[in-house]
């Protein structure tokens, strides 16, 4: 009987044994094998809870998205907008010394061919920024908006084409060109959400957001997507953001507007610190909807018009830090108080980026001495005495030392918000900036480590 007991223990220990070699060969062959598409993060928290928003329809505007393998098959990574004839463009672009080729061509393009009765087109593709890549990129560019052109009856001149995802490597082009007529095939003016997925990278939801306004004769709408996660900082963060609109209005006068709000919306915006070679913002007027041409910027409609596209960049942009890798805070901080607009810019921009004042929002941590650290750092004109610094509607110091009431519990509870506010008044002036940020976590890590892999 000891005799089979033995035996039976040495079968089971053989047995064992087998199974852990096997174990071993199954996750050496998972590693191995690259998987066809990388999965997806999940999803924000800070999602917006009733998913991707119903957009106007855009008259003269039409959308359409495919899988052209540009890094992983069987993903959804470029994506096509055909534009009515005689839309105006206008853009902002990162202001990046090693900027894309993408980039450096969309902005000749509207140096010389802003406005034009011909239509237009914009080719956009995830997964390969096409950036540091030499004379390859331009050459990549010229291939891609050639096809495009040539596919859709336009000039070159009138394509405008944009790239994200990783840098340094030749954008296989040719795997773009090849989808050209399935992209054109399937262009529908109600394609607008699969537009916005097809520009993701490690975002984790589609980001739009629209508006309609009463014009002279009709109605004007407003729709826009956008993409961006992670290297988020102003210059236009590592975001691409295409906003249609059925308005009729030149190109400068377009072009106007979106240069004077984008510095408090896009350029307002920070989730690491960190500036892409990629960012874009275009924004397209077909002239298509019944209202009469916007001419005149003083008038009521015009400003009404400014305050919808700006309310669109701002939920655009709020989106882009609501999705910032890893996040689980969404932070506003507001600066009041300070001498002069740059120096409010530059204290809120301190505190927004400071890794310390980051990880204590994420520990749900109410430090407020990192913020004034933060405050002590940037630069700014500052007087210890004179500054205040709240965590929502919550006092928590001033006159140099903490408030004589202060509750330490009271700052947690506040700081186990997803949404807060970190208000520093500087006691100095009447200039003041807000800027919007997230917390820092170990996933931000996590998902920067293996981008690449």
């Amino acid at each position: 009987m000891a005799k089979k007991d033995a035996d039976l223990k040495a079968d089971l220990k053989k047995l064992k044994e087998k199974v852990q070699k096997l174990r071993k060969k199954v996750r050496k062959t998972a590693k191995s094998e690259a998987p066809s598409a990388k999965k997806a993060n999940p999803v924000s928290p800070l999602a917006p809870k009733d998913g991707f928003p119903a957009l106007p329809v855009i008259a003269g505007v039409e959308f359409a998205a495919v899988a052209a393998g540009v890094r992983y098959a069987g993903r959804t990574d470029v994506m096509l907008a055909r534009l009515a004839p005689g839309t105006a463009i206008a853009g902002a672009f990162t202001r990046s010394s090693t900027r894309a080729a993408c980039v450096l061509d969309c902005q000749e393009k509207l140096r010389v061919a802003a406005e034009s009765d011909e239509g237009a087109a914009i080719v956009v593709n995830s997964g390969n920024a096409n950036a540091f890549t030499g004379k390859a990129g331009q050459e990549a560019v010229d291939a891609v908006t050639g096809s495009v052109a040539a596919t859709l009856g336009l000039s070159p001149s009138r394509v405008f084409s944009s790239s994200t995802g990783v840098i340094g490597e030749p954008l296989p082009h040719d795997r773009i060109t090849a989808k050209l007529g399935d992209l054109t095939a399937a262009l529908d003016e109600g394609g607008i959400e699969l537009a916005a997925r097809a520009i993701m990278t490690t975002d984790t939801f589609p980001k739009g957001a629209g508006a309609e306004i009463a014009g002279e004769g009709g109605a004007i709408r407003i729709a826009g997507i956008a993409k961006g996660s992670g290297m988020i900082a102003p210059d236009m963060a590592t975001m691409l953001v295409y906003i249609f609109t059925d308005a009729s209005i030149p190109a400068k006068s377009l072009q106007k507007m979106v240069s004077r709000q984008v510095d408090d919306t896009f350029n307002a915006i920070t989730v690491d610190s960190d500036t892409s070679t990629s960012d874009a913002l275009i924004v397209a007027a077909t002239g298509q909807s019944d209202a009469a041409p916007i001419t005149d910027l003083r008038s009521k409609v015009a400003r009404d018009f400014e305050a919808a596209l700006r309310a669109v960049m701002m939920e655009l942009a709020h989106q882009v830090v609501r999705d910032g890798e890893g996040a689980t805070k969404f932070v506003e901080v507001r600066v009041t108080g300070a001498s002069d607009a740059a120096d409010a810019h530059r204290v809120a921009m301190s505190i927004a980026n400071s890794p310390l004042v980051k990880t204590a929002i994420a520990g749900q941590d109410a430090n407020w001495g990192r913020i004034v650290a933060a405050i002590g750092k940037s630069g700014a004109r500052a007087d210890r005495d004179l500054v205040s610094i709240r965590f929502g509607d919550l006092l928590v110091a001033e006159k140099g030392w903490r408030v004589p009431d202060y509750s330490e519990e009271a700052a947690s509870a506040y700081m186990r918000n997803q949404d807060l506010l970190i208000h520093v008044d500087l006691g100095l002036g009447k200039a003041a900036k807000s800027v919007w940020t997230c917390d820092l976590t170990h996933r931000y890590i996590d998902i920067n480590a293996d981008y690449r892999s």
